[in-house]
């Protein structure tokens, strides 16, 4: 941790050194020279490089405490007993089936008990669900991954579309004369719906490593899963367009809504910004973030406030974001980058965004498809949906035509 927060302040004292020559080489007209302007950029590059590196050594802390937790906790009374055995595919029976029907010709080969632990989880398609164990490993590691179900609501389904009641207007109170009729004022509701949407990824792994003990094939798969359907999955919760997939914040139908069009097609100002973080209301901003491509948030690192403060802040404290305007500020991929009608930043509460898991992760193995490269195949398949409940959460700011 210390050498995280030496980085930290090794991060900001770089971006003051960047400040300072920004503004001691800007002309009269504010621009640079070519010269300054290369040299500025490898001062950027700089900052941008130590906050990958921070970033990487947080995630590294993460797992490291997570595997130094004791596996097992010392008794401090009585014992319970009579202790209660988990069934169904959270039992240890089911999951120590499961990996090794991964691990054999489809299950060939396997005794009658094995068998018979495995039907508790058999999928309709024919492959098996994911032991109650790893499902939740599965998840942890999507999070990891995607950026998004950090901020988003995710809830859970079991079958079915979710019907989620959304009030649409609200009544208002009115003034009365004395034994005066009040009027009627009602709230109206509509409601929106989630369901579930087929996303899928096969995996092949040579039967070399399959077969040796050392290869830790849980890891393997849930590192690639979770890679895998994690970006597929934040491209979908970003630019989606509901057609086989979820419904993206920045989609032309169902998406958010557009706060502030800029005047150029190719740059931003500050004054859009501020334009941006004052078109939503007061009640969203307080837990509102900044989503933008990292092509973005250089454009507007030179960019100051009234009282002549940069918009960007670096974070000193491990574990926090950086911020613009005094909100966090989130990087994708997935957001495009500055170009003519292009929507480049995404403001707002995005707990408004509904990430729609259904129940049951399923894994398939393939024996016959890649057998004459000597390679097995895992089918990998999850249901999602994401969409946006309430719209006016997020705003959006889009790009001059």
């Amino acid at each position: 941790m210390s050498k995280i927060l030496e980085l930290r302040e090794k991060r900001a004292k770089a971006w003051d050194v960047a400040k300072a020559f920004l503004d001691t080489k800007r002309g009269g007209d504010g621009l640079l020279s070519v010269e300054d302007t290369a040299t500025y950029d490898k001062m950027e590059a700089d900052v941008v490089a130590l906050g990958k590196e921070i970033e990487r050594l947080e995630r590294q802390a993460s797992i490291d405490l997570e595997l130094s937790k004791a596996t097992s906790n010392p008794i401090t009374n009585t014992p319970y007993k009579g202790m209660e055995e988990k069934t169904g595919r959270a039992s240890a029976e089911y999951k120590k089936a499961f990996w090794n029907a991964m691990r054999t010709r489809g299950g060939e080969g396997l005794d009658p008990v094995v068998k018979n632990a495995l039907q508790v989880g058999t999928d309709t398609e024919g492959g098996y669900l994911v032991p109650d164990e790893f499902e939740r490993t599965l998840v942890e590691a999507l999070e990891e991954e995607n950026i998004f179900r950090r901020l988003a609501k995710v809830i859970t389904t079991s079958s079915g579309d979710r019907k989620i009641p959304v009030v649409a207007s609200k009544g208002t109170a009115s003034w009365v004369d004395e034994e005066g009729a009040i009027p009627e004022s009602d709230d109206s509701f509509g409601q929106a719906s989630i369901g579930a949407y087929k996303l899928g990824t096969l995996i092949k792994v040579s039967e070399e490593l399959l077969n040796d003990s050392v290869f830790n094939i849980e890891a393997y798969i849930s590192r690639e899963f979770a890679r895998r359907i994690g970006n597929k999955e934040e491209e979908a919760f970003f630019i989606g367009d509901g057609t086989g997939k979820p419904t993206g914040i920045l989609a032309a139908t169902g998406g958010a809504q557009v706060g502030v069009t800029t005047a150029s097609a190719t740059a931003i100002t500050i004054d859009e910004l501020l334009d941006l973080f004052y078109s939503l209301k007061a009640p969203y901003r307080n837990k509102s973030a900044f989503i933008m491509n990292d092509a973005t948030v250089k454009a507007i690192r030179k960019l100051k406030d009234g009282q002549g403060q940069y918009l960007w802040q670096p974070s000193l404290q491990a574990g926090t974001p950086d911020t613009i305007l005094n909100r966090p500020l989130y990087t994708s991929a997935y957001v495009p980058a500055i170009a003519t009608t292009a929507k480049t930043i995404a403001f707002g509460d995005f707990s408004y965004y509904w990430v729609a898991d259904r129940q049951g992760r399923m894994f398939k193995r393939l024996n016959e498809l890649y057998a004459a490269t000597g390679q097995v195949g895992f089918v990998a398949t999850q249901r999602v949906d994401g969409k946006l409940i309430l719209p006016e959460a997020i705003k959006v700011l889009q790009q001059h035509a």
